[in-house]
């Protein structure tokens, strides 16, 4: 198989196909990629990715390559490149798909399988469909479901597999196809859906409006919290019990970031748009909006913790990519607020165990600290916005206390145990907490 476009989701998909024994190509346009991935290493922070790439090098089922004539020969093709947002708009930009469409098409053969992986707008899968048609190839929508931190595990024992196909022998044929690529996971007891194109494609969209309408609701409900003296996290344990409602998801804080979450339920609201059913979705542009609002909070609260003015204090800020177990800072609401402190003329000192060197290609004007402690150290207020196990369960506010010039922290993810920090004679400031 090929699988085209080894970004993110190519990398992790090329090398898991090739860990549970397909032979498989990744071809990518960017030059220092493919040699860094063809030489077994990862161009970005993933567990357990660079051990799955060392494996299939090794075994020789796994190699990456800047041309596409090197797919030619695979009997399915997967299709995993970007879509951003359009300049200027929230709409997806779908050059990258076309443009890898344009280079596949004269490499396929009667009975190739392509299969889309990328996030599209619902109705971009036909229109590619019927550009295919002539070669006698199928297309099949296959949209994936990582969460970056988990992206191996996600793709190897996902807890679904949805493939969208033509309702036509060769959609069956095609469907039967895929379900032999995950064959693993389907024995395993992973529900494998069939369903139309369209559907397909709005299965990813959906999930993802969904979990962020539940993110924005509990940090809607923080807002309220706040105002009437509630606590938003035992507010959220007592819905959890609620089966239908569910724990997950229900965790109040600065909100959420990433190269997926924000820029996907944009483009499924501009696409509802387009098909004039906009006001069926006009929810999620508040859910946007709310999201957005809990980084002004944050930055709020380390106001009113120094005493209503941050310029030429000294913030240490905890974490810079949008979660942790990633070094993807791309709409990350850590590093927003980070820069908004610093524009407010705070020194501000970003430490996070994966994604330093992202954060300062992208913001130089802040200060950098690799090691933990050297970032608490003289500190008058200390900010934690990406839950990584070594500030949430790792970081001892006594330790923590022994550093910093002031005792003030803002609790952005409300991960730690406001009473122990309360004790250790710390100012505790949570999001929607008392």
């Amino acid at each position: 198989m090929s699988v085209i476009g080894c970004g993110y989701l190519g990398a992790v998909h090329a090398a898991a196909m090739a860990s549970i024994g397909h032979d498989v190509v990744g071809i990518d346009v960017d030059e220092h990629r493919v040699r860094s991935l063809a030489q077994g290493s990862a161009p970005f922070f993933e567990p357990r990715l660079e051990e799955l790439l060392a494996d299939g090098l090794e075994a020789d089922r796994l190699r990456f390559s800047i041309d596409i004539s090197d797919a030619a020969g695979a009997a399915v093709h997967f299709l995993a490149v970007g879509t951003p947002q359009v300049a200027g708009g929230h709409a997806a930009d779908l050059r990258f798909v076309d443009a890898a469409i344009d280079a596949l098409l004269p490499r396929l053969c009667p009975g190739d399988v392509v299969a889309g992986k990328s996030t599209v707008p619902v109705g971009t899968a036909q229109r590619i469909a019927e550009r295919i048609a002539a070669t006698g190839a199928e297309l099949v929508w296959n949209p994936e479901f990582l969460r970056e931190g988990w992206a191996v595990h996600d793709t190897l024992t996902p807890d679904r597999i949805v493939v969208g196909t033509a309702a036509s022998v060769e959609g069956e044929r095609a469907a039967g196809i895929l379900r032999e690529v995950y064959r693993p996971a389907v024995d395993g007891g992973t529900p494998f859906l069939v369903t139309d194109l369209a559907t397909a494609e709005l299965v990813k969209g959906a999930a993802n409006a969904f979990l962020a309408t539940k993110i924005s609701f509990i940090n809607a409900m923080a807002e309220i919290a706040e105002a009437a003296g509630a606590d938003v996290a035992l507010l959220a344990d007592a819905l959890g019990h609620d089966t239908r409602i569910g724990r997950r998801y229900l965790g109040s804080g600065i909100g959420f970031g990433g190269g997926c979450l924000p820029k996907d339920i944009r483009a499924f609201a501009a696409r509802a748009e387009q098909l004039g059913r906009g006001e069926a979705v006009a929810f999620l542009h508040e859910v946007d909006a709310i999201n957005l609002r809990r980084r002004e909070r944050a930055v709020q609260l380390v106001i009113d913790a120094l005493g209503g003015l941050v310029f030429g204090k000294r913030v240490a800020v905890l974490g810079a990519a949008f979660k942790p177990f990633s070094d993807d800072i791309r709409d990350s609401p850590a590093l927003d607020v980070a820069v908004r402190l610093r524009g407010l003329g705070a020194d501000v000192v970003v430490t996070d165990p994966a994604a330093i060197d992202n954060a300062r290609a992208a913001h130089p004007q802040l200060g950098y600290a690799r090691d933990r402690d050297e970032a608490l150290r003289d500190a008058d207020a200390v900010v934690i916005v990406t839950e990584w196990d070594e500030y949430r369960r790792n970081l001892s506010p006594v330790h923590a206390g022994s550093l910093v010039a002031g005792r003030v922290i803002v609790d952005g993810r409300n991960c730690l145990d406001a009473a122990a920090w309360r004790a250790a004679g710390w100012a505790y400031h949570g999001m929607g907490r008392r």
